[in-house]
């Protein structure tokens, strides 16, 4: 008798063994194609929370795409997305010129949605000026932000401090600053501020997505810094809003006048877009810090997907779809989150500039 090849009986058994299953070569075939699409991304931890929610209601929406988000942090989503090694990068502020020349072609930043940087502070001890009342909440200003940060307000008693915050009984204790130790658009967001309304900041520190900050901690991601917080007492750092209110940990209201104390939510987010939309530039690459608006959250900010000119056309056609469905039922999602949705006048210039997408 004549024995077949072992190729042939591999080939033969791995045959028969579809056929059990109910499965032809064209049942295998049909499979590996239904697969749904990946697509990665990476970059801000600012919109995460956003971002995770979205990318997860989407996949009821279109199950033929799946959109992989990695978190880390503004300056690593740029990095990864000038490499190639993204589909699109993420960031809370504007490439630079310098970062935009680095790139193979031309590059699309699309307003996703509105955040805010908040000051969150861990005291346990603090407690109201008068027997019996509850504490508020605490009262800074930009100039005063910065000299904690600078180490020039070293105590929670500081009588700057204290003036400020009648309200308050303020403990003896030492401040703890806590800050990002990655490269982060959210950093990048506080210090543009801190530099306007500090010129004493802007000339020893500076501003942008990494500084050297004179002192405090250093936390990775806006997971980080919250974690930092909420483990130290005595501290204080800087994070996008959700993580706040996630964490239900203390914030701070900003002073934008002498008589106007402004609370971040959804709504005074909102009127620090409005302050700045009839000067938006084409691009989108636009600082909204600092507004004249008194009653509007002084370090708002942009969040932006970063998208290559021309994409392959698979992918490009899903992210387009998906950029479509973000600027509509997903900027009604976006305050459940602690996120301002994009103002209506510039939803339609968003939707022109990334349905410019050449497809390849």
């Amino acid at each position: 008798m004549r024995t077949l090849p072992s190729a042939i009986l591999v080939a033969i058994f791995a045959f028969s063994q579809l056929a059990c299953l109910g499965q032809g070569p064209s049942d295998v075939a049909h499979a590996r194609s239904s697969r749904p699409l990946l697509i990665n991304g990476a970059g801000a931890s600012f919109p995460f929370p956003l971002y995770s929610k979205w990318f997860s209601e989407y996949r009821q929406v279109d199950p033929s795409v799946r959109i992989n988000y990695q978190s880390i942090g503004s300056g690593g989503g740029i990095r990864q997305f000038l490499a190639g090694t993204t589909d699109f990068g993420a960031t809370d502020a504007p490439m630079t010129d310098e970062e935009m020349q680095q790139a193979s072609g031309s590059v699309l930043h699309v307003p996703t949605a509105l955040g805010a940087v908040v000051l969150t502070y861990n005291l346990p001890d603090l407690a109201a000026a008068e027997e019996g009342a509850e504490p508020g909440a605490l009262r800074l200003t930009g100039p005063l932000i910065a000299q904690i940060f600078m180490g020039e307000v070293q105590s929670w008693n500081d009588s700057r401090l204290a003036e400020l915050n009648p309200h308050l009984r303020l403990p003896d204790r030492p401040i703890i600053t806590v800050h990002r130790s990655d490269g982060s658009g959210t950093t990048a967001v506080f210090t543009d501020y801190l530099a306007q309304v500090s010129s004493e900041w802007r000339e020893r520190v500076g501003f942008g997505k990494a500084v050297r900050f004179p002192r405090g901690l250093g936390g990775k991601g806006n997971e980080g810094v919250t974690g930092l917080v909420r483990q130290s007492p005595g501290s204080i750092g800087y994070v996008e809003f959700n993580y706040a209110l996630m964490n239900r940990m203390a914030v701070a209201g900003v002073m934008t006048n002498e008589d106007t104390t402004v609370h971040p939510s959804v709504e005074s987010i909102t009127r620090a877009a409005d302050s700045f939309v009839s000067q938006i530039p084409a691009d989108f690459r636009m600082s909204i810090v600092n507004p004249r608006d008194p009653e509007a959250y002084p370090i708002a900010a942009f969040t932006y997907f970063i998208l290559n000119g021309s994409m392959e056309q698979e992918k490009g056609s899903k992210l387009m779809a998906f950029v479509d469905w973000a600027m509509g039922p997903g900027q009604e999602s976006a305050s459940q989150l602690g996120y301002a949705p994009l103002p209506p006048t510039l939803v339609e210039r968003v939707l022109s500039s990334a349905r410019s997408i050449e497809l390849l």
